[in-house]
Formats: C-alpha cells, structure tokens, sequence
C-alpha cells in the first residue's frame, strides 16, 4: 500500500471519526450519566476483587501502604511524589487505591490525566498535512485522556509478583469504564507497560483494549573487564573504527573532564540550558523536564540518582541524567552543547564514559531510554519492547478510534527498529 493510499484512508477515517465526535459525544455523555449503576460512590467502583477508588497526592500520606509501593523498581513511591511537585505542566496527577473485600488497600497505582496531541508520534509529512485544518479548529485530534502509569518513565505496577499484577489487572479493568467516564475522559490509556506485563494485562488486550507498541527502550549487558573488551569483543570491525575515529577526535581537543555527583541543585543554571538543546533538537518530544525536577531528584533519591557532567576549558559541554539499582544503569536523559557536540561526537563520548563508570562500578546492564536508534543499533543494543493499551470511552467512536490506531503508533515511522534483531518482539 504506497504512502498516498494510507494517507487518503487516514483522512477518510479521520473525518468520520470527528464528525462521529462531534455528533454524539454531548447527546451521549449526558446518558451515560443516566445509566451509571447506583452502587457506584463519586470516584468509587465495586469490583469482584473489592473496590477502585481515586484520590490525590495528599491523601497519600495517611497510607502506609504507599510508602512499599514500587520497592522492587529504580523509580519507587518518591518519585512519583517528586514528578507530581516538579513536573506540573498539563498534567494532573492522581491515584487508584486498590482494596480487596475486607476493605484493606491491596495495592496504589499512579494515573494522570492530560490533554494529548494524538499525532505526535506520526510521520512529519503527515503532521504537516494536518496541522493546516488546524488553524480553523485548534483541537483537532486532541483529547482529554487518562493515563495509568509514569508521566516521565515506563509503567508499572506497585507489586510485581504475577499474581498480584493478575489481581491488579483485573481490578483495573473492571473499575475504569465507570471511573473514566466519571472524570471526562476521552481515552484510557495504560502508558508504555514493558513486554513482561503482557500475560496479567492479555485482560485490556482481549476485552476492548488495543495493544499498539510505544517508542522501545534499548538495553545492553556491560559485563566487561572494560569498555574496551566491549568494544573488541561485541561491535563490528567497521563500527570499531568509526568509534576510535570519533574518540580520537575529541581526544585532539583540549581536554574533557567528567564530574559524577548525587545532587545537581549547585549545577543545574549550567547544565539545564544543555538538555533543552537536545529537547528541542528531538523530532518526537516527550515530558519536557523542569530545573526543579533535577534538583528534587537529586535530594529526594540520593541512593538512585547519578548526574554525569563534562567540562572542557572550565565549561560544561556535555550533561547526563542516570538512575541506578539492582545492577543496572539507566540513561535517562541527556543534554549536549551545539554546534561543539557535533564537532567532537560528544553523544558517543558521553556513552563510552559513562559505560566505563558503570563497568568499574560493579554494574552489568546498560539502559537507555527511546529515540536516537541508528547508533545504538550499530553497537549492538537490544530493543526493551514498551506497550501502550488504548481504549476510547465510547462505544460508537471506538470502532473507528481502533481502526486509525495503526496509524497514529509511533514505531511504523522510524525504520530503523525493524533491523533490530529483536524487531519481532515489538
């Protein structure tokens, strides 16, 4: 099928989607308020495992149970907190509690809510096609949507034993209708679950919701002596080469000097203008973090945070965000200064330090967050397949909604994944 035929089924399916919309979500809404089982409390649902509840961050507090939530994940309870003080901008954050028949909370599962651009993932060409309709109605392909999960990060949920992930599925599934329409959502969406969840989730995947793959994170085993064995022992011979040729350059300019701290508060006037650099150079834009985000981070997990920054001449070129636990190092995002990281390949710089930091420091597995594929392939990463599972709350839009999915996933459009050797995985 060539690019002009999807395009022209886009729009044709766009157009009955909105016109769908707009014909029937007021008539609609105002029923379905009608036929809301009176058992159902405001932000309160009975389900055949107990009940789903919502509250906020405040109510928290009196919780114990809140306080072992994500124990087992480098991004526990704190950070949650710290996203719903620092990251404010278009999100409004809240919580499932989760209570079994005796009424005792079982499990607290984070979900935000957020008015999202449905074409932020698709192709260039496509965006530009739309965005012209768009000056007459602004909210074009905009919704009002419930995301259960992290607003900067992977999903998870709190306990992580399959079958408390089941019991949590389960509940989940058979609360958010009511809940969703409770809130005014247009769309449920479980944000970017690893491929492991998928058994206690197969309860979206075959009862409404569809499963589309999200942008993948990368992984790689960095159980070397060092990164040099690394690079003899894994990478082409034709990738070797470009790697020195690359270090040997930034090796002929003045001297790099890299800083590893915990807390990047006294830093962070320096480093932060590096990361909207590489934000706004991003063709897909996610989260936008804030200077208090990183402060907070590092105050708030000590244990977890690791903030990598590269000086040269006394001035900061290169910035890095990591988070470590259980082995692993996560590269959660960068910042490099313009037109110089280009000059010195500091992107490929900045990976080798910290992989080599990683590797004397006892850790086995390098991760890095989505985007910035073609490297990554050529040094031998592993795609970490990330699910989205999407449902619209109306059950005469849904039809069409599930037939323009394929098209708004963002992973069609960047043809690089397919060569990965886990490819099929997605």
């Amino acid at each position: 099928m060539t690019k002009t035929m999807i395009l022209g089924q886009f729009l044709g399916l766009s157009g009955v989607y909105w016109f769908l919309k707009l014909r029937y979500t007021t008539v609609w809404r105002s029923k379905i308020t009608c036929i809301i089982p009176s058992s159902i409390d405001t932000n309160r649902v009975k389900t055949c495992h107990g009940a789903v509840s919502v509250v906020s961050g405040t109510q928290l507090v009196s919780m114990p149970a809140w306080r072992t939530c994500f124990s087992d994940q480098r991004k526990d309870y704190r950070y949650y907190e710290l996203l719903e003080q620092t990251l404010t901008s278009g999100f409004t954050y809240h919580y499932f509690v989760l209570e079994d028949h005796q009424r005792q909370v079982r499990a607290i599962q984070p979900f935000f809510l957020v008015n999202q651009d449905m074409l932020e993932g698709m192709g260039s060409k496509v965006r530009t096609f739309i965005e012209l309709p768009r000056r007459i109605f602004p909210q074009l392909f905009k919704m009002k949507m419930l995301m259960v999960g992290c607003a900067a990060g992977e999903g998870h949920f709190p306990l992580s034993s399959p079958e408390e992930a089941k019991w949590i599925a389960e509940s989940l599934h058979e609360a958010l209708p009511a809940l969703a329409r409770q809130l005014n959502v247009s769309l449920v969406v479980l944000k970017e679950f690893p491929a492991s969840y998928r058994q206690p989730l197969s309860c979206f995947s075959n009862n409404g919701y569809t499963r589309i793959p999200s942008m993948p994170m990368v992984r790689l085993g960095i159980d070397f002596k060092n990164f040099d064995e690394y690079l003899s022992t894994v990478l082409s011979k034709s990738t070797r080469k470009s790697l020195r040729r690359k270090f040997k350059k930034a090796a002929e300019s003045d001297p790099i000097e890299m800083q590893v701290v915990n807390d990047v508060t006294p830093y962070v006037d320096e480093v932060y203008p590096l990361y909207l650099q590489v934000y706004e150079r991003a063709k897909l834009k996610f989260e936008k973090l804030t200077k208090e985000y990183f402060c907070e981070l590092g105050q708030t997990m000590p244990d977890r945070a690791r903030f990598f920054i590269w000086r040269q001449q006394g001035q900061e070129i290169a910035f890095s965000l990591c988070m470590v636990h259980d082995r692993t190092i996560y590269d959660e995002c960068i910042g490099l200064q313009y037109p110089l990281a280009l000059d010195l390949h500091l992107y490929f710089y900045t990976l080798r330090d910290i992989i080599q930091w990683a590797i004397a420091h006892g850790y086995t597995t390098y991760v890095s967050g989505a985007l910035n594929y073609d490297p990554k392939l050529h040094m031998r990463f592993n795609l970490v397949p990330l699910d989205l599972y999407v449902n619209h709350t109306s059950r005469f839009l849904k039809p069409v909604f599930r037939c323009l999915l394929p098209l708004l996933e963002p992973t069609r459009y960047d043809p690089t994944l397919r060569q990965f050797p886990n490819a099929h995985e997605l």
